[in-house]
């Protein structure tokens, strides 16, 4: 635990705010459904750090971020289970980009995913996110396993 006087300075970018995010991640393996998440992101000085849950389970989160392009790279490790690389860009709307396990025997398996800070949207609706098309290079018919 930090001492008391310590005061975290965390990134004031409005798109990498700290706090609650949602989203959706896609895996072409199991066709077009939407697999929620929720995470609890900090961002500070150009790293992430955070936790979370989705269906696989409980998990936590480092990576890091760029303020010049938007873009960003994490790893996703799951609790006594297994690890996932994301990278994905931020134009405003979250992060949208493709996570991928990579060589799980012999099998590189990848997907879209979009994530976005809690109450972001027109009225704080963040179901409207859902609703935007993927970007192109997330629907990818080539995101298969490979």
């Amino acid at each position: 635990m930090p001492p008391p006087e310590y005061k975290a300075e965390f990134e004031t970018d409005p798109r990498f705010p700290s706090g609650k995010w949602g989203g959706f991640y896609l895996m072409p393996h199991t066709g077009p459904k939407k697999h929620q998440t929720e995470l609890l992101l900090n961002f500070h000085n150009g790293r992430m750090w955070g936790d979370g849950q989705d269906k696989v389970g409980k998990f936590i989160i480092e990576g890091k971020y760029n303020l010049e392009d938007g873009k960003a790279h994490w790893l996703k490790t799951y609790i006594s289970k297994h690890i996932v690389h994301y990278n994905g860009y931020n134009e405003g709307k979250g992060i949208w980009g493709i996570w991928e396990i990579p060589n799980t025997l012999n099998i590189n398996w990848r997907g879209g995913f979009h994530i976005w800070p809690e109450g972001v949207g027109i009225g704080g609706d963040d179901s409207l996110h859902e609703a935007l098309d993927m970007p192109t290079e997330v629907n990818d018919p080539a995101l298969v396993p490979v």
